[in-house]
């Protein structure tokens, strides 16, 4: 059976990660075909009005966001994904409380920090960019912006650091989180500025924000952070248990990366983007529709229907995603009849 004979539906570059996210049928469909400020107002919309919680409430929360697994807190600020953290946090156990120093304890991370928002009562419980961090860590980083450091001034013991920031466009203090979490923290103060999109008239400025905008020189970061760090199962999960469990409603940029270029990068085009990189694919992989992976394969044609995968699938619906190393190129949904 060649790909030819076998019907697609086109999902503009959105991942197949997307169908494991379990986004509900037609969530987005307000936002198709929708590019800049459009899509962001579509997408603030969308999410706009979810159920709040109280401060307090977010521990219990923690338990279904930021669980690595029987009662471990995922902490940014100390994880060491590709090696052993220097110390480990259990959830209900450890809450600051009172710290001296790393390791003491954890607390509630507001990514985009208090004093841009003046303590909007929404946004300080929104669990979409509140996160279990070391309590010291919190600390040192403050209210300063995310950002790539050129000189630090202070490192904590997983890598993160605090020091003059290396990003044209700004050259004071930053935060700067390991590679391996940029894109969380991008994906998550990008949530922030669309659901916040027009309800900011109480908000205040930043170095790296004004009320809900991104600076220029911050969006041109996020959007880097967003390519390089891709949405990980991590991320998935915790969306799920936000929108399932607490505020129902979800991190649009966790369901659909793409969103961020499409509102952001005035040089992006859909056209542009399939044709720059479509031949790049170098690997195939094909999703059932509970997220499993089901087969990879290295792929040398630029062409869909040289690629075979005859006996391969059985009948059903698939998700296929074409990949440049890591990177994702582009997906389809796949109907095998």
């Amino acid at each position: 059976m060649k790909m030819k004979r076998l019907l697609f539906f086109v999902f503009a570059f959105s991942m197949a990660v997307s169908a494991m996210a379990q986004a509900p049928a037609n969530y987005y469909n307000s936002a198709n075909g929708l590019t800049g400020q459009q899509l962001k107002m579509a997408l603030h919309n969308i999410i706009k009005g979810h159920s709040s919680i109280s401060y307090s409430q977010i521990w219990n929360a923690f338990w279904s966001t930021d669980n690595k697994g029987n009662g471990v807190v995922w902490d940014m600020y100390s994880d060491r994904p590709n090696g052993n953290p220097p110390y480990t946090y259990y959830l209900g156990q450890d809450q600051c409380g009172q710290y001296d120093s790393e390791g003491d304890c954890y607390n509630r991370e507001h990514s985009w920090p208090e004093s841009w928002f003046n303590g909007d009562g929404t946004a300080r419980t929104d669990l979409h960019h509140i996160f279990a961090t070391d309590g010291y860590v919190n600390n040192r980083r403050s209210n300063y912006p995310l950002g790539e450091v050129r000189s630090a001034t202070w490192t904590s013991q997983n890598g993160s650091k605090l020091g003059t920031c290396k990003t044209s466009g700004y050259s004071g203090t930053v935060f700067e989180p390991i590679d391996e979490y940029k894109g969380d923290f991008a994906r998550a103060l990008m949530y922030m500025s669309v659901r916040y999109y027009s309800e900011d008239s109480s908000w205040g400025t930043s170095d790296m924000t004004n009320k809900s905008v991104i600076k220029p020189w911050a969006i041109d970061m996020l959007l880097r952070w967003n390519e390089l760090d891709p949405v990980s199962q991590k991320e998935i999960d915790r969306n799920n248990a936000i929108y399932n469990g607490y505020q129902h409603n979800r991190n649009p940029f966790v369901d659909h990366p793409e969103y961020a270029n499409m509102i952001w990068d005035a040089t992006w085009s859909v056209g542009d983007y399939a044709e720059q990189n479509e031949a790049k694919a170098s690997r195939l992989v094909v999703y059932d529709l509970t997220g499993r992976m089901l087969l990879q394969m290295d792929i040398n044609s630029e062409k869909e229907t040289d690629i075979d995968l005859s006996g391969k699938l059985r009948q059903g619906c698939y998700f296929l995603q074409y990949l440049d190393g890591n990177r994702v190129i582009k997906s389809r949904k796949l109907l095998v009849n």
